[in-house]
């Protein structure tokens, strides 16, 4: 996993990342991951119209990153804008808790071996945004992380039956990073933009709200913690009524959704008073049952995994599978 820090104003902060990428002989001409099509680009450049007016923050640091680079910002946004909304290749699992004693958000980051040394961990302390720690497999967009405020949030990604212009889950992830201090600015926030993907957002605050929405270009819902349960839950599909019709297809391979949703919530609730980090790392590393027991041979595996202690604003990191190695608390200060 690399690692960056980043001051400053959005451009700069882009600039910084494109040029060390530069310098390198790392410039980035193309996805990774899958080609981009004409319907891409025609989507990236009418999603960059509403970036402008929701997010323009974002579209300076892509500028800066292609100008640090020395590349176009088209391609990059041509990359960005269309993760998300037009192929299922990312494959996570998110639960939170809140109780009197812990507050905690824990999230499973599944994705391709043959890349996971790309992966980044990123500590942003920007102009005029919140302070974050956050993580990607890609850059700028973000995929987990934890505010100066101890609002901490993390998603997954469901199939994308539809999608139209807007902001993909990556996006808006890193927005209720930047711009939202708990749980109601982050919904209130969610409810307003124009969104790209399909997608959970996991959310949870220092007071001890937690929540996960369920969102796609059509469909919006919250769900809450049942009566008598302190935890919500979710993996590579929709629970809600509101998103049913929305449910990723039986013949998609989601690495196993069911199954890391089944563990994690049947582990939540017959364990409830047994909640605190240590549970909440040993069920991310599989100790209840399938979570990130991957065949790496078949290029897929948990390629990082974080406990967020909301209450206490720590943050603790496995850069791998947590069923093998051990997590580790990142001490670096989130604002100097």
């Amino acid at each position: 996993m690399y690692h960056g820090r980043f001051k400053g104003t959005h451009y700069e902060a882009g600039f910084k990342y494109g040029s060390m990428l530069r310098k390198h002989g790392v410039v980035i001409k193309g996805s990774p991951t899958f080609e981009i099509t004409e319907e891409m680009k025609k989507f990236a450049a009418d999603c960059t119209i509403l970036y402008e007016e929701y997010y323009p923050e974002v579209i300076q640091e892509i500028k800066g990153m292609a100008d640090g680079q020395e590349s176009s910002f088209e391609i990059l946004s041509q990359i960005l804008f269309s993760m998300y909304c037009f192929k299922a290749e990312n494959h996570c699992t998110c639960f939170a808790i809140s109780n009197h004693e812990n507050i905690i958000l824990g999230r499973n980051s599944d994705f391709l071996v043959s890349i996971e040394k790309l992966y980044m961990n990123c500590i942003y302390n920007l102009d005029g945004v919140y302070a974050f720690n956050g993580n990607t497999t890609a850059f700028i967009q973000m995929e987990d992380g934890m505010n100066e405020h101890g609002l901490a949030v993390g998603l997954t990604f469901i199939y994308p039956h539809v999608r139209k212009p807007g902001l993909n889950a990556g996006m808006l992830l890193r927005y209720i990073l930047e711009k939202c201090k708990n749980v109601e600015e982050a919904i209130t926030a969610l409810k307003k933009l124009p969104v790209a993907s399909a997608q959970t957002l996991t959310i949870a605050d220092k007071e001890g709200n937690i929540a996960v929405v369920e969102c796609n270009s059509k469909k919006f819902a919250v769900i809450y913690p049942k009566e008598n349960e302190n935890f919500v839950a979710t993996a590579n599909d929709f629970n809600s009524e509101e998103l049913i019709e929305f449910r990723t297809p039986d013949f998609i391979d989601d690495w196993s959704s069911h199954d890391r949703y089944k563990t994690a919530k049947e582990a939540l609730v017959a364990n409830k008073k047994e909640y605190s980090l240590e549970f909440a790392m040993n069920l991310l590393a599989g100790k209840y049952g399938f979570m990130c027991q991957y065949d790496r041979k078949k290029n897929a595996d948990t390629v990082w995994s974080v406990v967020y202690d909301v209450k206490n604003c720590k943050v603790y990191r496995v850069e791998g599978n947590p069923s093998r190695k051990m997590f580790k608390e990142d001490v670096r200060i989130l604002v100097p």
